[in-house]
């Protein structure tokens, strides 16, 4: 059965890892036929939406993320009148990050304005980062773009209409949770934090928890046990030797991607990564 995709159905956010560049090559390796999609760290979304699956669980341990899913699920309409109200201004942007400076002010706003905070920040902070502190405080810079786009109604209205109208669950667990109902026949992509390339690298700022090489181990004894399961697993990470070492029987396919988002300037442009599969391109 051929599906029909829509092209306006696209990330509303710009995400750390975010995999807009590295599309044209995860295309030449997603199975042709598969069940259920799961996608247990699911950030902006690049993946899903470029395949638009008909059924599909997605999950982030980020519950400000999954928060603003959710709204734009159910309130798309109100979400995009709350956007309307933020301004572009130095002042302004501080007003609103420094938000969850006061636990108890950010806990009255509701799940609608914490959405439209959270897409404003992103759209208005330097170099479209994600970051919080280890309080849980958002702490990106104020980013003086001239004319940022704050209020994408299409896109936004897109992918409201894109959650409703196919069985798509959301979750906010712990990423081996979100593939716990997974069998046979069906695909997991795990786009998780990746390896760092370097000693000063991280990624300890996307959660308070971070994502360290026992988690890496983690997520790799959970990608054996979707094996034997019968599913089908694809896997995104860096090029590192130990990564390619933890999966080293299985097959990886090392790709060039473009990062446009790093603190670093001299950390972005063209990078080595892998992608991770338990089966054969021609037998997919």
């Amino acid at each position: 059965m051929t599906i029909t995709k829509s092209k306006v159905i696209q990330p509303f956010l710009k995400w750390a890892g975010g995999k807009r560049q590295l599309l044209p090559e995860i295309r030449k390796y997603v199975p042709k036929r598969m069940g259920t999609y799961y996608e247990p760290f699911l950030g902006g979304a690049a993946v899903l939406f470029d395949l638009q699956p008909k059924k599909a669980v997605i999950n982030d341990i980020n519950s400000e993320l999954i928060n603003t899913y959710f709204v734009i699920k159910n309130n798309v309409e109100d979400l995009i009148e709350d956007l309307k109200k933020h301004e572009n201004t130095s002042d302004y942007y501080y007003k609103i990050r420094d938000l969850d400076r006061d636990k108890n002010q950010f806990s009255k706003l509701s799940d609608v304005e914490k959405a439209s905070r959270l897409i404003y920040l992103n759209k208005t902070c330097f170099n479209g980062l994600f970051r919080v502190n280890s309080q849980g405080q958002f702490n990106v810079p104020f980013g003086r773009y001239k004319n940022p786009n704050i209020v994408n109604e299409f896109v936004l209205r897109a992918v409201s209409h894109y959650l409703n109208n196919n069985e798509v669950e959301i979750l906010n667990v712990d990423f081996a949770d979100a593939v716990s109902c997974a069998k046979k026949g069906d695909f997991v992509y795990f786009d998780s934090p990746y390896d760092p390339v370097s000693d000063t690298a991280s990624f300890t700022g996307y959660t308070l928890d971070g994502f360290n090489k026992d988690e890496q181990i983690r997520l790799r004894d959970l990608f054996v046990d979707l094996d034997k399961r019968g599913c089908k697993v694809l896997l995104s990470n860096s090029a590192t030797d130990f990564i390619k070492d933890l999966y080293k029987d299985y097959h990886i396919e090392i790709v060039s991607a473009t990062r446009n988002i790093n603190s670093i300037a001299s950390k972005r442009g063209k990078i080595d990564e892998v992608l991770v599969m338990n089966y054969e391109q021609n037998s997919k």
